[in-house]
């Protein structure tokens, strides 16, 4: 793998090499930095993501923070169908599930992380070998009032089922823009979260994830 390139200085430097990577595909991105291309992405799932931040220069790796920090953006890749739908849930950041006491919505990571947002879109359809999908035209975003007030709806009842002991209760389904789910390599790992009675116990760790629905009406918003 050859260098990492460094990160850019500004916005504009960001969106220039974001808009330069259009068009072109995965293979061929990998190819410029010596990166093998895996066939499929059953063991590799982060692997876009990680292409994607190699050649744009974020700096956050797995951190808790923004990936250009000194920027105040967010890097996030969107596999999309041929009608430009995202086909997943997009993962935002792992969710604390103890020591939340006094945590409000804008000191949250998910605030943080969501206050501009760099999506790449990218071609996801299986039946194109990961080498032959191609890289979308990138949008920068931020949340309008609307949406930030959706978020933060979401994440203080998500919270608040945390802090009572009921974080087992809480499926896919809650929230209308933001979810809570498993986030762990498997269902063996654990992590401490509150109990029933305020006492500890062990649980899966959970991750804050983006709906569907959320994310299209973004991208059909910037793409109309």
């Amino acid at each position: 793998m050859k260098k990492a390139p460094v990160s850019p200085k500004t916005v504009e430097e960001l969106m220039q090499r974001a808009n330069d990577m259009a068009g072109l595909t995965l293979g061929q991105v990998a190819d410029t930095h010596n990166i093998t291309t895996p066939i499929d992405l059953k063991r590799d799932k982060g692997w876009i993501g990680q292409l994607i931040e190699h050649e744009l220069g974020a700096l956050a790796g797995s951190k808790p923070e923004q990936d250009f920090l000194h920027l105040g953006i967010e890097l996030k890749t969107i596999p999309v169908d041929d009608n430009g739908k995202p086909m997943e849930t997009t993962y935002v950041t792992v969710a604390p599930l103890i020591n939340i006491q006094g945590l409000t919505w804008e000191e949250s990571i998910v605030y943080h992380k969501l206050q501009t947002v760099l999506w790449v879109p990218i071609q996801g359809n299986r039946d194109i070998p990961v080498a032959q999908r191609q890289i979308g035209t990138p949008i920068l975003w931020s949340p309008n009032d609307d949406e930030l007030a959706l978020l933060k709806q979401d994440w203080e009842e998500i919270m608040e089922f945390i802090a009572i002991g009921e974080v087992q209760q809480l499926t896919a389904r809650h929230g209308e823009v933001l979810q809570l789910r498993p986030k762990g390599a498997n269902s063996r790992s654990v992590t401490q979260s509150i109990g029933k009675d305020g006492i500890k116990e062990l649980t899966n760790p959970r991750g804050f994830y983006l709906k569907i629905s959320f994310t299209q009406a973004i991208l059909s918003r910037f793409f109309n």
